[in-house]
């Protein structure tokens, strides 16, 4: 059954306030629970005691009762000794969007590595929320010294520890996850195979571009990534291998969705995952063209990836759902721009034809003459290049191909020179 729960918030004349409050649902619906009532307050600053307002936080208890609602959700991050006057006051469970993104994580995580990161995440956020709730806080005498300390503090001491202890477990663990992962980076970078990443705001439907692409171009058109229109719905970076019928082959990996307010402890948590994209050689940002907050969402996600060192990468922008307007006209390109549906297949062809001038557009026209004894290069090429005209002769096998410039290289010994 699902939990019942009121979200709260305040404007502190925010912008966008309506869609971060509408989000706030949401999120919370992703977690399986029932919005059962919205309450707002319309103030310039938070009070630092309860977030709202002393009569606010009267309404919020008497709408709980009425909703029979058994946990508040509150738009912001809150501090915490905000969190324990408010579950004093309201006599309820009391949750701020920070805990509730983290739960969301902590529920979606599949992989080792992003239950890991999840993991970290949420102890990182606990720690400075210890307090000695129910505990007898022995008051402390003049001297100062942990041995001088109350029961109830001490105890808040040990746990603190212990948790500093278990960040520091876990991050091991985690960077060896890591390490691991970088050697395959590097082994794919010594390969030359170029890399696109999907990046954008959660649900904008990077999932669905992905499994489009994979279905049409991949030998792995089984391993589909998890798509749902959900917020979260996949959490895990995915690498996907797509090879065109030319020959061409691209890495396509699907990074992890952002969000308004996303905890700084996840984006930290996640900056691993995330350097899939830094390293990339070109970005695809997948934007829900369909919401009227998409600018609000493309800023975010702008955000995220400078906050963690994604700069200076090529970026193409592709604003999907296209099919969910009236009247809209696709697929087209502007520039660095597209519009489209990750749906349907003919926009899905459009948009590898943008990858294909984005990424190999130094793929020149070669002819090559292999002696017979070479025959493994005469098969490479065939797997490799895109291979125009292949003839017989006296002296060897004669092949013109689109080769990359990195293959043109390691060619040049065959190469004929005009």
């Amino acid at each position: 059954m699902e939990k019942k729960v009121l979200i709260v918030g305040i404007s502190q004349k925010q912008k966008d306030f309506d869609y971060s409050m509408e989000e706030l649902a949401n999120l919370a619906a992703a977690n399986n629970m029932e919005v059962v009532g919205e309450l707002r307050q319309n103030i310039d600053k938070e009070n630092r005691a309860t977030y709202v307002g002393k009569g606010k936080v009267d309404e919020v208890k008497g709408l709980a009762e009425m909703q029979e609602a058994s946990l508040v959700i509150f738009n912001d991050e809150l501090s915490p000794s905000q969190i324990r006057n408010l579950e004093e006051a309201l006599e309820l469970d009391v949750m701020d969007r920070t805990g509730l993104i983290l739960a969301i994580f902590a529920n979606r995580a599949k992989t080792k590595e992003a239950q890991l990161q999840v993991e970290i995440a949420k102890l990182q956020y606990e720690l400075p929320r210890i307090f000695g709730q129910g505990e007898d806080m022995d008051q402390q005498s003049g001297k100062g010294g942990l041995s001088n300390r109350g029961s109830g503090e001490k105890k808040i001491e040990t746990d603190r520890r212990t948790i500093k202890h278990q960040i520091r477990h876990l991050q091991k663990e985690l960077a060896m996850l890591v390490d691991d992962r970088e050697v395959r980076r590097r082994k794919r970078k010594k390969n030359e195979i170029p890399v696109v990443s999907l990046v954008g705001y959660t649900n904008a439907g990077k999932s669905t571009t992905m499994n489009g692409l994979v279905r049409a171009y991949s030998e792995t058109a089984d391993k589909q990534v998890f798509e749902k229109d959900m917020l979260f719905a996949t959490l895990e970076t995915s690498v996907r291998e797509i090879v065109l019928p030319d020959n061409k082959q691209f890495l396509l990996t699907d990074t992890v969705g952002f969000v308004s307010k996303l905890p700084h402890q996840l984006v930290k948590a996640f900056r691993s995952t995330l350097e899939e994209a830094r390293d990339a050689d070109l970005l695809i940002h997948v934007v829900d063209y369909s919401d009227p907050h998409y600018k609000t969402m493309m800023q975010t996600t702008e955000e995220t990836l400078k906050a963690v060192g994604v700069e200076d990468v090529p970026v193409f922008y592709a604003y999907n759902k296209a099919d969910l307007l009236e009247d809209e006209i696709y697929p087209t390109q502007t520039d660095n721009t597209i519009i489209f549906s990750a749906r349907e297949q003919p926009s899905l062809e459009f948009l590898t034809e943008v990858i294909k001038k984005e990424l190999f557009s130094g793929y020149a026209k070669s002819e090559f003459l292999i002696p017979f004894e070479d025959g493994q290069v005469v098969a490479y090429l065939n797997n490799h290049a895109k291979v125009l005209e292949t003839e017989y002769l006296e002296n060897g096998t004669k092949i013109i191909a689109e080769v990359s410039p990195a293959d043109l290289q390691k060619l040049k010994n065959y190469q004929v020179e005009k």
